[in-house]
């Protein structure tokens, strides 16, 4: 996948977003510090995707933010590398959870293979409503780049909320036509059935053969 010039390349609505409030970045930092101060779960996406693999699994979070999935799945045992395209939040992963390799990139442009980093990981997770952060122009490419980095029986874990400006109807619509097959729909990370009457979506995709 060949990477746009930065005049061709189109921002993120996650960058747009920090672009204009710059202190933004540490202030969702500081949210989710503060939650797990006060004894909230912050890692229910991370115990979904641990089950779905035996220790030493190859992970990539993709949209890993501050590292909080990544950071638990390395110390459940994994081996876990996490792309984010902000910078500040990429320094965050790196100071509070040393051991999976942290990269700044944009999910739409992903080529790990490029970096050295193999492209054959068994999970594949997108939480935190990153889907509805990128560019609309971006998505199917960024579920295609979630494909070509599958191993052959590799899965994509994806959760997001209704009513963000993505239609679950049309994001399955677009992973189906980015090589990926929908195998399992939940309503939440603790594996609810999803129902049409569903506000938030977790899909779990195999890559088409």
């Amino acid at each position: 996948m060949s990477a746009r010039t930065p005049e061709e390349r189109i921002p993120s609505q996650w960058e747009e977003i920090t672009a204009a409030d710059p202190g933004h970045s540490m202030w969702y930092v500081e949210r989710f510090r503060a939650m797990e101060a006060q004894g909230k779960d912050i890692v229910g996406e991370a115990r979904l995707v641990d089950a779905m693999l035996g220790r030493g699994g190859r992970i990539l979070d993709a949209g890993c933010g501050l590292g909080r999935l990544g950071g638990y799945l390395h110390d459940a045992g994994h081996v876990v590398v996490g792309v984010d395209v902000d910078p500040v939040l990429i320094h965050v992963a790196e100071e509070d959870h040393p051991g999976p390799t942290w990269l700044v990139g944009d999910l739409a442009e992903l080529d790990l293979p490029a970096r050295g980093v193999e492209a054959d990981f068994e999970v594949i997770v997108c939480a935190g409503n990153v889907m509805t952060f990128l560019a609309p122009s971006t998505r199917e490419s960024v579920l295609a780049g979630f494909a070509a980095h599958l191993a052959p029986t590799g899965r994509v874990v994806v959760g997001f909320g209704a009513d963000r400006g993505y239609e679950f109807s049309q994001f399955l619509a677009d992973a189906q036509a980015s090589g990926l097959t929908a195998d399992l729909l939940f309503s939440t990370w603790d594996l609810r059935p999803f129902t049409e009457d569903s506000d938030f979506l977790v899909a779990v995709f195999s890559r088409a053969h």
